[in-house]
């Protein structure tokens, strides 16, 4: 760590000088410009502004890549940051340019500008600065609740059109869990922290750390919605309600753990985490009605319906631990 020691100049300027090695590295010279980021926690982000900053570009040979493995070197070329990522092979088959596609619809930024039988070329073309993390956390709440909500309805219906619906939100909040992630990678390596005016670096962490349990109760409702196709009739009505009201508790203390995150509130957080406890009682009766019931398929189905609405539970307690760790982060 270096030091500086301020100096005032004009009567009315406060001016530092700038280490000389960190300013060679980052390529500052005499008349270069510089952005000012003040913090919400006191500190002042000093950042080099570039014309034009250089491209990240990454290579992916996919030769004998097919399906998964495909997919997964995507999102990695994805993740670590690329301004271009240029996918190429002796020829690109069908079936990986189907992949290809696939992947740039599910995830925030990238499109192919360019695709012949033996490359595939994709430029990101999302503006990191126009995202605000709170706002994508938000969002990923919003769409995991909104799943949930539909997701009891289309089994308490049988409706497998709105099962399907549910089944294709998914994707959304996937989406923008991945972006979360990906910018936060980029900060790790010294990108400049995206809406730093109202975000410090602690809060973005956090947050990050929100979006993974966001991210599993998505899934949940997912394969609450999944269970649609293998009921056999409708639920028992004494059943029915009994898991309408499991899933309100649950979605209640998912909707207070963000509340808490977003207001650093400690006392909501630990009521919480008090209220995820109090559900078991509730779940394990919800488990013994359920197998009293007369179709094996149905006992199983549901058996399912009853562990994702206690997992989601559980993550909304898990979002209130962040809450409770993000609070103290202010205080410190």
């Amino acid at each position: 760590m270096e030091t500086r020691k301020v100096q005032q100049t004009g009567g009315s300027t406060y001016i530092i000088s700038l280490p000389k090695t960190w300013a060679d590295k980052v390529g500052i010279k005499t008349g270069s410009r510089v952005s000012l980021q003040p913090q919400p926690d006191g500190k002042l982000v000093i950042d080099p502004v570039h014309d034009a900053p250089p491209v990240r570009k990454i290579q992916i040979d996919v030769s004998g890549r097919m399906g998964d493995a495909l997919i997964r070197d995507m999102i990695a070329a994805y993740l670590v940051g690329s301004d271009i990522i240029e996918v190429k092979a002796d020829r690109i088959l069908a079936e990986q340019k189907n992949v290809i596609r696939g992947m740039c619809y599910k995830l925030i930024g990238p499109e192919i500008i360019e695709e012949t039988a033996k490359k595939v070329v994709i430029q990101d073309l999302l503006n990191p600065d126009e995202i605000s993390i709170k706002k994508s956390v938000r969002r990923m709440y919003l769409i995991s609740n909104s799943m949930h909500i539909d997701a009891i309805k289309a089994i308490k219906t049988l409706d497998a059109d709105l099962a399907l619906d549910v089944d294709q939100r998914d994707d959304d909040v996937d989406r923008l869990f991945l972006l979360i992630a990906k910018q936060f990678r980029s900060i790790l390596r010294g990108a400049r922290l995206p809406d730093a005016a109202e975000t410090s670096i602690d809060e973005y962490h956090d947050l990050r750390m929100a979006a993974g349990p966001i991210e599993r109760i998505a899934d949940h409702a997912r394969k609450i919605a999944k269970i649609t196709t293998y009921l056999d009739g409708p639920i028992p009505d004494d059943v029915m309600e009994m898991i309408d009201k499991a899933s309100e508790i649950s979605r209640k203390i998912v909707e207070d753990s963000i509340d808490a995150l977003y207001n650093f509130d400690v006392d909501l957080a630990n009521q919480v985490i008090d209220r995820v406890t109090k559900l078991s009682p509730m779940i394990n009766k919800l488990n013994g009605a359920i197998l009293k019931m007369n179709s094996y398929e149905s006992v199983v189905a549901l058996g399912t319906v009853v562990d994702s609405i206690d997992r989601t539970a559980d993550y909304g307690s898990n979002i209130a631990e962040i809450a409770i760790n993000s609070a103290m982060a202010r205080i410190v």
